[in-house]
């Protein structure tokens, strides 16, 4: 088959051999995949057309889409056109702004990218004065949502701007049914959500192609953690996760299957209205499951704390429970890995230990080379979060052979089970009495240790992850029109028909015969018909 994935990220992230899509690419060799990147970051140079970058391994090709800074160049819709884009944007905008009108947002996005593929003047549009107009006009109307303030001129600029960034993938060249377009894939793969499934919308609509979203962390969510900070007045803030929201919304409502990296995240999906029947859960692989175990344990009782020095992560809790161990254990030592994820949080950190009369046996790391020096560090890894929302940090600590001792936040009951200690967030008390228990008892951290190894290589191996994939691939083919309705004559059937990989015969199956309309081959026997593949399995 032909997979395109859709990812939003930096190149030099996509292009690593250990990132996600290369190694979902690696273990699926029978299928062709090509990367489609909104590329995230400061560019050297302009983006050419087609193919722009270097293959990334296990990729047929990738393309390139700058999301954010200087709009693509370009000129603006006739005055005849540009009647049709105002009448478009005012039925995207009105949904965003009025709550009775949320049902438009779709037909308002589907409508623009209709535009932009016929003449390539959305961008110029978006930051044209036409379109601040209708922003300006449409939110100030009566009825409109204005809980968050009422918006102000530099309001409407810069949510004006910020939405010419995040509608900019409708009006890439991606779309058709040409060498290396969306029309020519079998199916997209959504990696990530948020902006990344608008070309896979787009597919859809345009050319039938059913898609699936892979989320490690929902962008939904995300946005609302970071949105909370950003630069920007209450009013735009509103406007944006409203267009996040309701993104959100249609791309689990078009979506054929949704595959959250967690049970966790499958709950958060199902509350903003995805069908459960579409879900399966599919844990994030990662290639350090083959790493060795941690070495010899530290002679000293040392904890190991990781994460981002700020408030989330709350180290604070973890300094109150070292003091309370401390008292129990004099020669503990507690040696505390991250960064600074608020500026100034460290030294409220050590503020804090110094108050609390441990600063000596409390040593502030900093980022570490790799995760595995810092579990080495100690006899017991320690999560103090108040939101544990990925699992990749605690399968990694797990993955070191070390005892685990956690908040009961988030995923962390999925992720660590009966394989650790879990307890209450904000607890001090608690906290401290698990640690204490594994520092006394070599035998339980070895125990508890091994199995929470045992678990992790299970549960995030990589080789579950492509099969689960190959299985969901064949799933939607199986019951997927190989030509859609009215998706034109220039489609082409599946790389190689389902029978194929069912069959697991190892062989090509016979050439198709050629059509008489001009040589566009077509699968043998009746397979031209639209439900004849998924009948025939």
């Amino acid at each position: 088959m032909r997979i395109a994935l859709l990812t939003e990220s930096t190149y030099s992230n996509a292009k690593r051999g250990d990132s996600w899509c290369g190694r979902l690419a690696d273990g699926l060799v029978e299928h062709e995949f090509q990367l489609y990147l909104l590329a995230r970051g400061a560019r050297a140079e302009e983006p050419e057309p087609g193919p722009v970058r270097p293959p990334v391994r296990g990729l047929a090709a990738v393309h390139e889409l700058p999301m954010w800074g200087r709009r693509p160049a370009g000129r603006g819709p006739s005055a005849h056109r540009r009647r049709s884009y105002r009448k478009a944007y005012e039925q995207l905008v009105r949904a965003l702004v009025l709550p009775g009108e949320r049902a438009s947002f779709g037909p308002g996005l589907y409508r623009l990218a209709e535009l932009a593929g016929a003449d390539g003047a959305l961008p110029a549009f978006l930051a044209s004065g036409a379109a601040q107009r209708v922003l300006e006009q449409v939110w100030r109307s009566p009825g409109a949502d204005t809980a968050a303030g009422q918006p102000l001129v530099r309001d409407v600029l810069v949510a004006a701007d910020l939405l010419e960034q995040c509608l900019r993938p409708l009006s890439a060249d991606w779309y058709g049914t040409g060498p290396g377009a969306l029309g020519s894939a079998d199916l997209c793969h959504v990696v990530g959500g948020g902006p990344a499934a608008l070309p896979a919308l787009v597919a859809k609509q345009l050319h039938g192609i059913p898609f699936v979203v892979t989320e490690h962390g929902l962008h939904l969510r995300e946005q609302y953690r970071s949105y909370r900070t950003a630069p920007y007045r209450w009013p735009v803030r509103a406007l944006l996760l409203t267009f996040f929201r309701l993104l959100t919304e249609e791309t689990y409502r078009q979506a054929a299957v949704l595959t959250p990296g967690s049970s966790y995240d499958q709950q958060w999906q199902q509350r903003c209205g995805a069908d459960p029947a579409r879900i399966r859960v599919v844990h994030e692989g990662t290639p350090a499951v083959a790493r060795e175990v941690a070495g010899a344990e530290p002679p000293e009782p040392a904890l190991v704390w990781a994460g981002a020095l700020e408030p989330g992560r709350d180290p604070e809790l973890m300094l109150h429970a070292f003091a309370q161990v401390r008292a129990e254990l004099p020669g503990a030592v507690l040696r505390m890995y991250g960064e600074e994820g608020v500026p100034g949080y460290r030294l409220h950190c050590e503020e804090i230990a110094e108050r609390l009369g441990v600063a000596g046996a409390v040593t502030f790391e900093g980022r570490p080379g790799t995760p595995a020096e810092a579990w080495q560090a100690g006899r017991v890894v320690v999560f103090s979060a108040l939101a544990q929302r990925s699992p990749r940090l605690l399968a990694d600590a797990m993955l070191s052979g070390r005892a685990v001792v956690a908040t009961d936040v988030g995923v962390a009951r999925e992720v660590v089970g009966p394989t650790g200690l879990l307890v209450p967030p904000r607890s001090p008390q608690a906290l401290a009495g698990a640690c204490l228990a594994l520092l006394g008892d070599e035998e339980r951290r070895a125990r508890l240790g091994l199995a929470g190894r045992l678990r992790a290589q299970e549960r995030f191996a990589v080789e579950p992850v492509i099969t689960a994939f190959r299985d969901i691939y064949l799933e939607l083919v199986s019951r997927w029109p190989a030509f859609p309705a009215g998706a034109g004559e220039r489609l082409q059937p599946f790389a190689r028909p389902a029978e194929y990989w069912v069959a697991g015969a190892g062989a090509e199956p016979e050439p198709p015969e050629a059509a008489p309309d001009g040589g566009r081959e077509r699968p043998a026997d009746d397979a031209a018909a639209p439900g004849a593949l998924a009948e025939a399995l």
